[in-house]
């Protein structure tokens, strides 16, 4: 009987905190760290980069099962031979990514390739929106984080100095909204996963907390 992989699985809603802590997670356990969440933006990126309409299903579709995708543990992210590290956190990909992950058939792909990741390292730290609920149920540990809406816009704004407060916070509403109600792994609590509000912790306080839950 083979033991099952080491898999850390961290859900939740934009700015909620979810990929620094994901990160120093994975530093303190000694796995490798995935952003998710990167790949549905890289299918954005290649879509709009290409032309295509987000919402052209079936084109989409297509592009989701063809993209020559990289994600270093570093961050830098590769897309057909492009660096779209900086690309894929603009304001274009950021209002289309909804659109693209909601998507069954891209997330079906991209489902297969993050199970595909794990399984080459023997386990990992990921991070996303339904990470415990569908991809991997039978994670070691669930962690949902949250935060208030507007702890989340502040964080946010503050990656994306072009863009005001209001707008940012406006987008994430409308995101929310997006991934909670789609039709597809919509993002929600996994009924076994740790919830933690991360809007008045710092991110060694929210790590310890997780390393806490480890059985």
């Amino acid at each position: 009987m083979t033991e099952q992989p080491m898999v850390i699985a961290i859900d939740g809603p934009a700015g909620s905190g979810k990929s620094t802590v994901a990160k120093a997670v994975a530093s303190r356990l000694g796995l490798d760290y995935l952003d998710t969440g990167a790949m549905y933006r890289s299918v954005a990126f290649a879509a709009l980069r290409g032309g295509v309409d987000p919402e052209d299903a079936e084109v989409v579709s297509n592009l989701a099962r063809n993209i020559d995708l990289q994600i270093d543990t570093n961050g830098t992210v590769i897309v057909d031979d492009v660096d779209a590290t900086i690309e894929i956190r603009g304001p274009e990909v950021t209002r289309a990514v909804s659109i693209v992950a909601a998507n069954p058939d891209v997330r079906k792909e991209m489902r297969t390739r993050q199970r595909q990741w794990v399984a080459k390292r023997g386990g990992g730290v990921m991070e996303g929106r339904d990470i415990g609920t569908v991809v991997f149920p039978e994670a070691r540990l669930k962690v949902y984080l949250d935060a208030s809406p507007e702890v989340r816009a502040a964080r946010r704004s503050k990656d994306v100095s072009d863009l005001s407060y209001e707008t940012v916070a406006t987008d994430l509403a409308r995101r929310d909204a997006l991934d909670q109600n789609r039709t597809h792994d919509p993002l929600r609590t996994a009924s076994d996963a740790v919830t933690i509000d991360t809007s008045d912790l710092t991110v060694d306080q929210i790590v310890d907390a997780i390393m806490g839950h480890l059985p």
